[in-house]
């Protein structure tokens, strides 16, 4: 081993990450009745008692809704303004593109503070138009950096054969730029989405009564119940998530994408 010490602090890293994780997978099988480590036993029970919980259901319907919402305008802007500031001629690229990243930087509760000044205060709109549009904020720069990163490791040389071919702008862009896209637009919408549906600050300062999202549902139940029906919601969602990025790690590959954002 080269670099023991560098390895070592990865371990450790991962350890910190991964070992909280499994307590709680572990407590959502618990067949007592509050969480505790190590369970009292084996059951289902509380994976029943979490998909028949109303408050879960209902809010993460309205998750599902507003993450597929944000994400899908947040590609609507941000493909186009990728492929400006990769392809075309303007001034000052760079400045644009950091500020399509700004929203990485600022903490979410200004933006959502600031969402609540200007938005709803300031003109009027309602909770969901308002989290709608923060939510799509926060996911633009997934959709620039990320679509940026596959459409850097395409050919140009590509799209000028096919223009030279006779192929108009639009003809263009459908046959040729796009199909070079879709792998970086597939790896946006799915980051895009899972950053949307577990969003907690933003959602947490925006939403109201009649829309809540499912983190924050969560968050209001564990600090009333203690059992391990939270635990199990929570499993829940690690196992959808697993099961979605193994799925898209076999069709796109994620791997050649991000590597394309270090270039």
């Amino acid at each position: 081993m080269r670099r023991p010490v560098a390895a070592s602090l990865a371990v450790l890293g991962y350890l910190i990450m991964i070992v909280p994780i499994l307590f709680v997978v572990a407590t959502a099988f618990s067949a007592g009745r509050t969480l505790r480590f190590p369970p009292e036993g084996f059951s289902l029970r509380w994976f029943e008692a979490a998909v028949t919980y109303d408050p879960f259901m209902e809010s993460l319907v309205s998750s599902l809704w507003l993450a597929l919402g944000a994400t899908a305008l947040a590609l609507l802007l941000g493909v186009p303004a990728t492929i400006a500031i990769h392809r075309g001629r303007i001034p000052g690229k760079g400045l644009l593109e950091g500020l399509f990243l700004s929203p990485l930087i600022v903490p979410e509760l200004v933006v959502g503070l600031a969402l609540y000044q200007q938005l709803m205060i300031g003109l009027g709109l309602d909770n969901l138009t308002t989290l709608l549009l923060g939510h799509t904020a926060l996911l633009l720069p997934y959709a620039v950096r990320v679509t940026g990163a596959s459409l850097a490791l395409a050919d140009p040389a590509v799209e000028e054969a096919a223009r030279g071919l006779g192929a108009g702008p639009v003809r263009a862009f459908v046959t040729v730029t796009l199909p070079l896209l879709r792998p970086g637009i597939f790896s946006a919408a799915l980051l895009g989405f899972v950053t949307s549906f577990n969003n907690v600050p933003l959602s947490l300062l925006l939403q109201d009564r009649e829309f809540r999202t499912l983190p924050v549902t969560m968050l209001d139940y564990v600090q009333q119940s203690y059992n391990p029906r939270i635990a199990a919601m929570a499993t829940l969602i690690l196992a959808a998530t697993v099961v979605v990025a193994v799925i898209a790690e076999r069709t796109v590959g994620f791997a050649k994408i991000f590597g394309g954002i270090n270039r």
